[in-house]
């Protein structure tokens, strides 16, 4: 007898006709079709389509469309694919919230991610390189959705630089990497990064590695004769030997501030942002470097900046060095090559252990047993180093 008095859910129960006539008269009308699937109609005649569903152990209603922009199969499509996802827990509002947000173009998204980095640049130069990098994929494909941007727009543009510029085109794939990955962590793209399996079609890298050119340690007390001769500003040629002396990089001493030395203690800390490795470094003063900081405090004129630049607010420009060396007519030599000056004079002229000297030059030890154990900086031993290292480069050995 129950079987005979259950009514039985409709299955399909609209038809396109039924659905063109239906009338909703005084009151709003909801007209089932099945599955969980209505046609609502309001007294004015606008029709559209609504999903009842539970979602999450709630029941809610969907609405689907109106009937005028969704037919009668893709209404039934579309209820079946969200009932399907809320049966296997997920949220079919939020699914269909992802769905409809907008997808950035591939030069939106790169410049998006690179906002979302900027705390990680370590300088002004290297977070206008970044993008830079990628303005050949973004004049190639910088318009197009980024879920639409497939391997074969990027291969041509790493093709044309991998063998000429390599470490250049191999900045580009890793940085091409993190957007496509950045964007399928956001929901814009799906499936595989379009990088992936690209150096397996490209050609093999020569094995030679280029090197910085560098002046034999022989031959820098000379150099810096000729530097203190030079027509440069005192500022520059101050900057530029204090750089040799301290074994830095360039931007680690342009960029460099007062509140970073302690002329009493006799040390220059660099912070961890600044240095390549993220760790902050510690530098034992020579006496020379003593006297350069000593001058240039005079010179920096109250400036927070230890070499500031024409302006007491900015330091001197990244490239200020490097034309010192042309002018000087020193094409041989790069301003990063003294420190494998310094670091063969140390091998070659001392009997110091390599773990003080890759310290002085702030070098993560590649042995990673030997780096767990060791927790020190080896700060005195350093000290000894460069003060030696300074007595021989300006030429006042004992």
């Amino acid at each position: 007898m129950g079987e005979i008095g259950r009514r039985r859910h409709p299955q399909k129960a609209l038809t396109a006709r039924t659905v063109q006539t239906a009338k909703a008269g005084n009151r709003a009308r909801r007209i089932a079709d099945g599955d969980g699937l209505y046609l609502y109609v309001t007294p004015g005649g606008a029709k559209s389509w609504v999903l009842r569903t539970v979602v999450n152990g709630k029941r809610s209603d969907l609405g689907l469309g109106s009937v005028t922009l969704v037919p009668l199969a893709d209404a039934r499509e579309e209820a079946r694919r969200l009932r399907r996802i809320a049966r296997t827990g997920g949220d079919p509002l939020a699914e269909r919230r992802q769905e409809r947000r907008p997808v950035p173009t591939f030069e939106q998204a790169a410049r998006q991610v690179h906002a979302a980095r900027e705390a990680a640049f370590r300088n002004e130069k290297h977070r206008k390189q970044w993008l830079s990098s990628l303005s050949g994929v973004i004049s190639t494909c910088g318009s197009k959705r980024v879920d639409a941007v497939t391997s074969a727009d990027v291969l041509p543009v790493l093709s044309h630089q991998w063998l000429d510029h390599p470490e250049t085109a191999r900045r580009v794939l890793q940085r091409l990497r993190v957007i496509f990955d950045w964007c399928k962590a956001q929901g814009y793209c799906v499936g595989d990064n379009p990088t992936d399996g690209l150096t397996q079609v490209l050609p093999k890298h020569r094995a030679t590695k280029a090197h910085h050119a560098a002046l034999p340690y022989t031959e820098v007390p000379g150099f810096l004769r000729a530097l203190r001769a030079s027509s440069a500003s005192e500022p520059v040629k101050l900057g530029l030997e204090l750089t040799i002396l301290c074994a830095t990089r360039t931007s680690e001493t342009l960029h460099a501030t007062w509140a970073e030395v302690d002329l009493s203690a006799r040390t220059w800390t660099i912070p961890g942002e600044r240095m390549k490795a993220g760790v902050a470094h510690r530098i034992p003063l020579s006496p020379r470097c003593e006297e350069i900081l000593a001058r240039a405090q005079v010179l920096s004129d109250g400036s927070p900046y230890v070499f500031p630049g024409r302006t007491r607010a900015r330091p001197l420009s990244n490239m200020t060095f490097l034309m010192t060396l042309r002018r000087m007519r020193r094409n041989d030599v790069t301003v990063h090559g003294f420190r494998s000056s310094f670091r063969d004079w140390a091998a070659e002229r001392t009997n110091v252990p390599g773990a003080v000297c890759e310290a002085a030059l702030a070098h993560s030890l590649r042995n990673e047993v030997e780096a767990a154990y060791l927790r020190t900086d080896l700060f005195e031993r350093r000290r000894e180093l460069m003060n030696a290292w300074a007595a021989f480069a300006t030429g006042n050995e004992a």
